[in-house]
């Protein structure tokens, strides 16, 4: 039994930039769980409209 072990989780949230204005995209988490229990999340992105794969620090999560 791996007690490390690495997941991916999608979540859909609001999104804003500057080009763009407000949209929805979906957010794909990389996460590092010990014992099934996420501690660290290793990446995020997104993918946009055209198929590109962005790095979620180039857009602010609105509230």
């Amino acid at each position: 039994m791996n007690l490390i072990s690495v997941k991916r989780k999608t979540k859909t949230e609001k999104r804003f930039t500057q080009q763009m204005g407000m949209f929805t995209a979906n957010v794909v988490y990389i996460q590092k769980t010990f014992l099934k229990v996420p501690f660290k999340t290793v990446h995020k992105y997104r993918e946009t409209y055209y198929g590109e794969i962005k790095d979620c620090a180039d857009c602010v999560i609105s509230a």
